[in-house]
């Protein structure tokens, strides 16, 4: 039984968070330059039991893809062939970032932290992950 882990997959960052052990909660785990993720994932499989990865597929309001929709596709097939016996789930990713972003101010961020891309990347993939709990896990 392992952890669920999530991206919130881009060009230049990519937000990771994961469940605990249990598959209770998300917790936003770190922000990684995208250049350097898979290396990371490949140390962290190592570690940590993976069970499922989930990743944000960006679509546009009426459903069609987006200019980052290629590089997400691409993802996703490398990821299936680093961890074949990993379950790869796509997730609708519209709206995280804005509700990321409105979860900060909530949260009482200030200005200069809200601007800081990675925080939104980071709270995205937690958002995202949790949702997905919500909706999947019995």
């Amino acid at each position: 039984m392992g952890r669920i882990l999530a991206l919130d997959y881009g060009k230049k960052r990519t937000g990771i968070a994961v469940t605990d052990p249990l598959k209770i909660i998300a917790t936003g785990l770190q922000t990684i330059e995208t250049e350097k993720l898979f290396d990371f994932l490949k140390e962290y499989a190592i570690k940590e039991p993976l069970e499922k990865i989930i990743i944000g597929d960006p679509v546009n309001l009426d459903g069609s893809p987006t200019d980052s929709t290629p590089a997400v596709h691409h993802c996703i097939r490398r990821l299936k062939n680093l961890f074949p016996e990993i379950p790869i789930v796509s997730v609708d990713e519209r709206y995280t970032s804005k509700m990321a972003t409105r979860a900060m101010l909530e949260m009482g961020m200030k200005k200069k932290e809200r601007q800081e891309k990675s925080n939104i990347d980071l709270i995205a993939a937690t958002m995202m992950l949790q949702d997905y709990l919500a909706n999947n896990i019995l």
